[in-house]
């Protein structure tokens, strides 16, 4: 790590997986099959697990805070979510899957003092985050904080990561990139292969359309790969978005350090679990 923006990119690639488990692991399934939702794909407890903070909300809000969505898949999914069970109920099942997914994970290192200071460090950097213009940290921030200190990393980790990716969306726009732009210009660098952008729900017109429109701007060549302006293009994004999410770690001063050598063993565990994909829309990997 040269600065503190590398420093910045680091915590997010620690604090990603102990947030994203949510999504994937088969407690979170469990607590969301009791609730009424199918689990046969991860797309309605995803939808209703991380949009339950903004309450009963609608598609047209989803599909702007989400942002790389199609307005379809989205559509699909809400806001027949809160039909099945009303937001507060999802916060509950929300908090239970995490507890018994991280209790499962971690065993009896949930309450190691390693954790509890991880904890109080990391809440100490998600309320210094600035939520201004970043609805979905500000929606987490505005939940009450867990007497349990696993809970409260993780709580502390989600709006961290909200904050950032509402940041991310901020530098998105800066760039002109909508939001299937998005996508094709981050896979255009060999981010991830194009099927794993297939999830967000594009069609294959919809995913040419912004090819196109991404040629004639000179960002990727004929056969849909990034050009020297489209790498530049990207590497600016990230830029940003890093600049944008680093005040929360700034405010940590010296202890930001700590706060990475707390959390590493519990990323690792959560990793070794194999419950994450191996690649993703994230873009979790250094900058070329």
């Amino acid at each position: 790590m040269t600065n503190d923006l590398d420093l910045t990119r680091r915590l997010w690639w620690l604090l990603e997986p102990v947030h994203a488990v949510l999504y994937y692991a088969p407690e979170a399934f469990e607590e969301a099959a009791a609730l009424g939702y199918a689990t046969d794909t991860r797309w309605p407890s995803y939808f209703a697990w991380r949009s339950a903070p903004l309450g009963a909300a609608g598609a047209n809000l989803v599909t702007a805070t989400f942002y790389s969505f199609s307005p379809r898949m989205v559509a699909a999914q809400v806001p027949s979510v809160w039909s099945v069970a009303e937001p507060e109920k999802v916060l509950a099942a929300r908090l239970r899957a995490v507890d018994r997914t991280l209790r499962a994970i971690l065993g009896d290192d949930v309450s190691r003092p390693e954790v509890v200071e991880a904890a109080e460090l990391a809440r100490t950097a998600a309320e210094a985050a600035s939520t201004a213009g970043r609805p979905l940290a500000a929606v987490n921030a505005d939940l009450p904080w867990s007497d349990e200190p696993h809970l409260r990393l993780w709580q502390a980790a989600t709006i961290l990561r909200e904050q950032r990716g509402d940041g991310h969306v901020a530098a998105l726009l800066t760039a002109g990139l909508d939001p299937c732009e998005s996508l094709v210009s981050f896979a255009a660098t060999g981010a991830a292969p194009v099927e794993v952008f297939a999830s967000r729900g594009w069609t294959d017109q919809e995913w040419g359309a912004a090819q196109d429109r991404l040629a004639e701007r000179g960002w990727v060549d004929d056969a849909g790969q990034a050009t020297e302006r489209g790498r530049a293009g990207r590497q600016e994004v990230e830029r940003r978005t890093d600049e944008l999410a680093a005040a929360p770690w700034r405010a940590l001063g010296g202890d930001v350090g700590r706060l990475a050598e707390l959390t590493a063993p519990m990323t690792q565990a959560i990793v070794k679990t194999g419950l994450l994909p191996r690649q993703s829309t994230l873009g979790i990997a250094p900058r070329s």
